[in-house]
Formats: C-alpha cells, sequence, structure tokens
C-alpha cells in the first residue's frame, strides 16, 4: 500500500504489541493514535474505512467509527472462533462487511447472521508468486550439504518470542539432527540481530538463513515451529513439524481463561484435527521438544500420516486470488455508498 502512494499517519511497525502485558503497557499510545484517527476521519469527511486484522486495536476504534456514520469493511477476521461466539453480536453490530481469510469462519459469521465473505487467503497468492530454488540452489547459495535432511527451527519473528522459545528449541534440535543424521536451518527474521542466536552456536552446529522461509518449508524433512502464521505456511507445504509457544506467565493465564478451542496450531483449527503435536507453555521444554520430534521422525508410517493430512491445508485455502477478491468487494461496496 505504500508503494502505491498510500499516506501513513502512523506505521503498523509502532503497534506491534504481543500479548495482554504489552497491550496493557502500551495503551496510552493506542488511546493517542486512536485520537488522531478519530480526528483525521472527521476532518476528511471519510464514509468507508476498511479495518485491517489487529482486533485490539480495530474493535475498539471501530465504534466509534460506527458513531460517526462511517461503514466498515474488516478484512482478516478476529479469532473469534478461538474466544467464544460472545463477541460476535459486536461485530455484527459495528461491521458492514467481514471478509475473512478461513472457509471455516464465513460459515460461523452466516451462522450468525453477519454480512460475510470469504476471499481466499494471501499466503496462497504470496507462495504462487514466489520464485523457488532447487534444493541444489538452496544448499550452494548457503552452504548447506545437499545429501542431508533439513531440520528447519523457527523460533518467531520478535525479541520476546525468541527469547521464549529459541533455547529449548535449538538444545533439542541438537540431539534430533546428531541421531538422524540432519543439518539444522534456523529461519530468522530479517528484523532480528543474530546475536540473538549466537551464544548457542558453540553448543549446537546450525546455519542461520534470513528471508528464505518458503524454500526452506518447501525442502525441510521437519520443522519446529512457533505458533503462528508460520505454521499455516508450512501447512501449506505439508511439512510435518512440532508446534512450540511460550509468552509472558500473566498473558498465557488470560489466555488459558479465556480461549475456546483445544488448539492453538491454526493448521490442526483449519482441519478440525489435531494433526500437529504442540507444546505450549512449561510444556515447552527441551526434553519434550526432542522426545515428540523423535516419536514422528523415527516412525515413517506416522511421519506419512501427518504428511498426507497436511495436504488438505493447501485444499482449504485454495480459491480466488485473495488480495483480487478482496479488493473488488471493496470497491463494490464503496461504490455502493
Amino acid at each position: 500500500m505504500l508503494a502505491e502512494g498510500m499516506e501513513v499517519s502512523y506505521h503498523t511497525n509502532q503497534m506491534a504489541f504481543l500479548g495482554f502485558v504489552e497491550v496493557i503497557k502500551h495503551l496510552p499510545f493506542i488511546k493517542k493514535v486512536q485520537k488522531k484517527l478519530i480526528e483525521l476521519v472527521k476532518s476528511k469527511n471519510i464514509k468507508n474505512i476498511v479495518l485491517i486484522d489487529y482486533p485490539v486495536f480495530n474493535l475498539s476504534i471501530a465504534k466509534k467509527l460506527k458513531a460517526l456514520g462511517v461503514k466498515i469493511i474488516y478484512y482478516v477476521s478476529p479469532q473469534l472462533w478461538a474466544w467464544g461466539s460472545g463477541r460476535i453480536k459486536k461485530v455484527r453490530d459495528l461491521v458492514d462487511k467481514m471478509l475473512v481469510v478461513f472457509p471455516f469462519e464465513e460459515k460461523m459469521y452466516k451462522d450468525n447472521n453477519v454480512n460475510v465473505q470469504f476471499v481466499g487467503h494471501p499466503l496462497v497468492e504470496r507462495i504462487n508468486n514466489h520464485e523457488f530454488l532447487l534444493y541444489e540452489d538452496l544448499c550452494s547459495k548457503f552452504q548447506l550439504d545437499k545429501e542431508k535432511n533439513i531440520l528447519l527451527v523457527m523460533p518467531g519473528s520478535r525479541e520476546n518470542e525468541v527469547k521464549k522459545i529459541f533455547p529449548q528449541s535449538i538444545k533439542a534440535a541438537g540431539r534430533i539432527a546428531s541421531e538422524f543424521d540432519m543439518q539444522i536451518v534456523v529461519s530468522c527474521s530479517s528484523n532480528l540481530s543474530e546475536k540473538h542466536f549466537s551464544d548457542y552456536s558453540d553448543v549446537v552446529d546450525f546455519k542461520l538463513i534470513k528471508g528464505f522461509n518458503y524454500d526452506l518449508m518447501k525442502h525441510a524433512k521437519f520443522g519446529i515451529i512457533k505458533s503462528g502464521t508460520s505454521t499455516l505456511e508450512a501447512g501449506y507445504f505439508a511439512l510435518p513439524m512440532l508446534i512450540v509457544y511460550k509468552t509472558n506467565y500473566l498473558t498465557y493465564l488470560v489466555i488459558k481463561k479465556l480461549i475456546k478451542v483445544d488448539s492453538i496450531g491454526i493448521v490442526n483449527i483449519l482441519l478440525e484435527e489435531k494433526i500437529v503435536p504442540e507444546l505450549i507453555q512449561n510444556r515447552l521444554t527441551e526434553n519434550l521438544v526432542y522426545e515428540k520430534s523423535k516419536e514422528i521422525l523415527s516412525n515413517l508410517s506416522e511421519y506419512e500420516k501427518i504428511k498426507t493430512k497436511l495436504i488438505e491445508v493447501k485444499n482449504k485455502l485454495a480459491g480466488e486470488t485473495a488480495s483480487v477478491s478482496a479488493a473488488k468487494s471493496i470497491y463494490k461496496i464503496i461504490n455502493e455508498s
């Protein structure tokens, strides 16, 4: 959107707060941003607004926007399927059109009389437009051993995630790689400094790679992956994996009380079955990561069963190009105003 000349008041990078504790700490800033945006809507007499994801901020400001008579289109739904149906009424009252990226969300909203459309998932478009490296070229580019399988570790894109998830994951990965003759690749977000990983380079042999997630997912044998979009992307490539997650203890207690689903891994939620093992909070230990990974890698039938089930992720997300479908819907709504 920046490339298309969009005027930016605040960048989303300024709002990247993870967990309840972080949100509470930054409430004054969030309120300040909301106040500025409401003033902007009034001064420019804006009649249509597209809210994208980020429910903590967007559902709050939506109420203020609705009071101004603004038509609200919401792209990428809040995860109401995780938090229970109580918030659906709020969405129904505030949102004129909900554009969702998962097919099960469309059914949920239709069942509750919300104006909704499944537009497809953006990751499908990104993957389809990606120019993949051959395995030999990937190995050559990053000095990997083309005779060994890749054990992919993805500990998250935020510093606080990496601190809580990487130590247990990389130590377990070292044991797995040694036992199954694999090479470890840590996929690191471009915004993270290598210093977050270097403390473990003397303990475990691994290659740190930035910016080649899709190539690594396509060619890896197994993944230890932080819960989030990366697990959905890995599922799209039918990569057998272990989902790991750990957060601030207070945030975890709040989530545990509020969340209404048995799984936190989006691939498991999408497939309506716990296909991929999950190690969350206190269960995220070096030994459990090692044991769960070993259970899958040492059992070919179990490995192939997971891989086969994950193929359904691609089938469920297939459809019209998300950006095109969403743009058409938004354009139609605006022109009806």
